[in-house]
């Protein structure tokens, strides 16, 4: 698996972690997020308001095709659902 490049700002509350576990915590830190971080799960927890056409879309498709652009039109906004 190939580890991505990202900055992680981990805080920990116990003193007693030596280097080698807390270089295993942020291994388990990155599977998971490599793991989580998908296409699929962008677009259950995405939406895309496109107040040129006045729509809001759901659809994992659309969503997927529009992040997927290296630019967005402009009044079209990807929010997240939280």
């Amino acid at each position: 698996m190939k580890t991505p490049n990202r900055d992680l700002l981990v805080l920990v509350k116990d003193d007693h972690l030596n280097g080698k576990a807390m270089e295993n915590e942020l291994e388990q830190l990155n599977q998971l997020l490599y793991r989580f971080e998908t296409i699929d799960n962008f677009c259950v927890a995405h939406e895309v308001f496109d107040m040129n056409k006045y729509k809001v879309l759901h659809e994992p498709r659309m969503i997927s095709k529009l992040a997927n652009q290296k630019e967005l039109t402009p009044f079209v906004f990807i929010c997240n659902k939280n």
